[in-house]
């Protein structure tokens, strides 16, 4: 028996170190996670390189996943295609023929319609791996051999970036040029003291494979590579186009690195049909191989600030989390340890490994070179008894009687022995051994300089340089591998607020009972807009794009935002849920322009007084209570903002503005009424329930409704359970104080709700 908690802490244990340690994070040498690596490893095996014919994607996958890696074909083919994608990797490590996706988002074709090979940059990871240059282990099921680490002349890490998330932690680290790595690589050789901060001399920044544009500082670069954690911004590149008479055209040229451009161009288009941005035209996807995304814009249009707001609006600027974490080698060969590293123990790391695998290169070398030397000292030895040796070979009952009279005669081992009784009867002539004598001194010298250079660690430093070196060389020149990703500072730019971006226009916001809003420049006739069958128009409010509109919920919650957010439309407009985050059950009891125009005085006119302009709110249980509209100016968040608390059960029956004259005039379900005057209502500076406007007369009853007097004209008009309307008004009924039962209208019956007036369209603002 075994506790629980026990059993449950070792085995999410030992899940969690495996995820972290053989799946999700990248070795500090190789850059590679195992998944990787058995990939480029298999299609190694498989002489797949870049001088190959390209091989069936299914087959490579197949391979892996019964030799290497048990796990799911989909994972590995996924792994398998973003090895081949340009625009996933600086420098793609497979390369692909047939579909392999898009920066649109498009999946790469089924994996029996693709074929792949390595690509030739590969043959830097892979080159050295027969010459026991790194550690191997077991696989799987313990029939062949894998490698731990690749013995990767590429500092592929930094290269080609890595992103993962394990059980705890994470990884994401950005790809880079490979000239500067390789550049700040020599330099660290040159003085192993210098710093990360200092090596951003030869390291700009990230390098990614769609370009874009960094927007940090040096100062900020410099801190991210530090600390090994940070945030880049990167943004869209674009330029402008030639004008026409009808307008003017951005080209953006290249967009942030893991952004789906086809959504992108998707945003875009939203923000044109929903008019939130006047000056936008049109957008036109143009890519072909490049970049190429055509936004029009109005002829007297500021590009700048158009797209200050694209940018702020849309995946056309975003941040890229770096976090520089990965494993790196313990004192046990098949085991690395989590840890996020600087940028200066990235490059130390890479570099010791090297030096490891040179030495080891080395070691291996001058093994193979011994063998050889001691067989051509076996030839050497025998070279002026031939003849004795055919006598021997002759008179002897077989090879193995050979082997023995021979290794007694002439002082050989069994292996020295083999390799003479191996011998091919043309390799006797003169000329022939005078080619082994050659080899083995030219052998011998060679093992002489592995010698000098095992006991030199300086030289092969050398070795190490001169790799970097020929890889810079190689695929890192300045001329045929530019930087992409083009490095400068938004430090001076112009800002712009959200007002900046809005052209200020009157319109009119009509939100439905059912919850339906939408703008429009006018509304003539508010019984021709468009509704849905049962709907009805609960508000007309009219504003300036600039200014807030208010939306007072039955939960409490007032929701505001600017009157250009609303969608413009000539239809039934959109949820109001798209908007904003809705509770089930909460829906809209009110709705207010907060356009100086339309509703002033909601400032006070010193501190701690209550503003000349309030708002009131009843509750279905009673309640009420008066507050401020001055918090609700700027625009709230989804989850909006509270200006009432309502008892378990009750809720908002509606608002209403207020001037502080005003009469209250509520109805119950149970029929009764109450008038009182408005400035009885306390007001309250935070949200909270109020006080008690008129007491219900049981569980069943309710507050319908009310309305805000100021005369006789303002009625409150009820339906009772007949059928038939009933008014109440102050010409009707005396007015009283508020807490009071009310006072009862119909003897028989009850009220059944309050019927809303029919709206009207909203007059023009006035100016001023």
């Amino acid at each position: 028996m075994v506790a629980l908690h026990e059993a449950a802490q070792s085995r999410y244990l030992n899940y969690a170190l495996s995820v972290i340690t053989a799946r999700a994070l990248p070795d500090v040498r190789d850059g590679l996670k195992p998944v990787q690596r058995r990939i480029l490893y298999t299609m190694w095996q498989q002489n797949l390189t870049a001088d190959a014919k390209h091989r069936k994607c299914a087959k490579v996958v197949g391979d892996v996943m019964g030799t290497y890696h048990p796990h799911g074909d989909a994972a590995l083919y996924e792994t398998l295609v973003r090895m081949a994608q340009p625009f996933s990797l600086r420098y793609p490590l497979v390369d692909g023929s047939g579909n392999f996706g898009s920066l649109d988002g498009d999946s790469a074709a089924a994996m029996r319609y693709t074929e792949c090979r390595l690509a030739r940059i590969s043959d830097e990871l892979l080159g050295e791996i027969e010459q026991e240059t790194v550690p191997f282990r077991p696989n799987y099921d313990g029939t062949k051999t894998e490698p731990v680490v690749l013995p990767a002349r590429l500092p592929n890490l930094l290269v080609n970036g890595a992103t993962g998330i394990a059980v705890g932690m994470a990884t994401n680290i950005p790809p880079h040029n490979l000239g500067e790595v390789c550049t700040a690589l020599i330099k660290l050789l040159d003085n192993e003291d210098l710093s990360s901060a200092q090596l951003c001399r030869y390291i700009k920044g990230p390098d990614f494979p769609t370009g874009g544009q960094i927007l940090n500082s040096p100062e900020e670069l410099k801190d991210i590579y530090r600390t090994g954690s940070g945030s880049i911004r990167l943004r869209a590149t674009w330029e402008m186009g030639p004008a026409s008479r009808t307008g003017q055209t951005i080209y953006v040229t290249s967009v942030p690195y893991t952004v789906n451009k086809a959504q992108l161009v998707e945003r875009i288009a939203d923000i044109i049909v929903s008019r939130k941005l006047p000056p936008l035209v049109n957008v036109t996807d143009l890519s072909t191989d490049d970049v190429r995304i055509a936004i029009e814009i109005k002829r007297d249009a500021d590009e700048q600030m158009v797209m200050a707001y694209l940018f702020k609006q849309t995946p056309l600027q975003t941040n890229f989390p770096v976090n520089l974490t990965c494993l790196i080698p313990t004192e046990h060969a098949d085991i690395g340890r989590p840890e996020r590293l600087d940028l200066h123990q990235i490059l130390w790391h890479f570099l010791h490994f090297r030096l490891d695998v040179v030495t080891r290169r080395l070691e291996h070398e001058l093994e193979a070179l011994r063998k050889r030397i001691h067989i051509l000292e076996g030839f050497e030895k025998v070279f002026d008894a031939l003849d004795e040796i055919i006598r021997i070979i002759r008179k002897s009952d077989g090879k193995a009687d050979s082997a023995e009279r021979i290794m007694k005669r002439f002082a050989l081992d069994a292996e020295q022995t083999d390799a003479i009784l191996e011998l091919k009867l043309y390799r006797l002539a003169r000329l022939e051994i005078l080619v082994i004598q050659n080899e083995l001194g030219d052998r011998r010298k060679r093992a002489r300089q592995i010698g000098a250079l095992l006991k030199d660690e300086a030289s092969r430093w050398s070795l190490v340089r001169q790799d970097i070196e020929e890889i810079q060389r190689t695929y890192g020149n300045a001329k045929t591998d530019p930087r992409r990703t083009r490095i400068s500072s938004d430090a001076g730019e112009s800002t712009y607020t959200a007002e900046d971006f809005i052209v200020d226009e009157d319109n009119v916001a009509i939100i439905s009972r059912d919850g339906w809003v939408k703008r429009q420049k006018e509304v003539k006739d508010l019984a021709t807009t468009r509704l849905r069958e049962g709907d009805a128009v609960l508000a007309a409010v009219p504003g300036s794009t600039r200014s807030t509109l208010a939306f007072f919920t039955n939960f409490g919650t007032a929701y505001t935002c600017r009157l250009a957010d609303v969608p413009a439309s000539t239809g039934y407009g959109e949820p109001i849920q798209r908007l904003f985050k809705f509770r089930d059950g909460e829906q809209v009891v009110a709705a207010v322009s907060l356009d100086p125009r339309v509703t002033s005085g909601i400032h006070p006119k010193k501190e701690g007084a209550e503003p000349p302009t309030q708002a009131v709110a009843v509750t279905s249980d009673g309640d009420s209570l008066r507050f401020s509209l001055e918090p609700f100016v700027e625009p709230s968040t989804r989850a909006g903002r509270r200006f009432a608390r309502t008892a378990e059960g009750a809720e908002v029956v509606g608002v209403a503005i207020i001037h502080g004259d005003e009469i209250i005039i509520a109805a119950t379900r149970e029929a009764r009424a109450l008038l009182c005057r408005a400035d009885e209502v306390n007001f309250l500076s935070g949200p909270g329930r109020g006080v008690i406007l008129i007491k219900v007369s049981s569980d069943e009853d309710r507050v319908l409704g009310f309305v805000a007097s100021t005369g006789d004209r303002d009625l409150l008009t009820v339906e009772t359970s007949r059928g038939a309307e009933q008014t109440i008004s102050t010409a009707k009924y005396e007015v009283t104080g508020r807490g009071g039962k009310g006072r009862e209208l119909l003897q028989r019956g009850q009220f059944t709700r309050v019927v809303s007036p029919a709206a009207e369209a909203p007059p023009p603002i006035e100016a001023g």
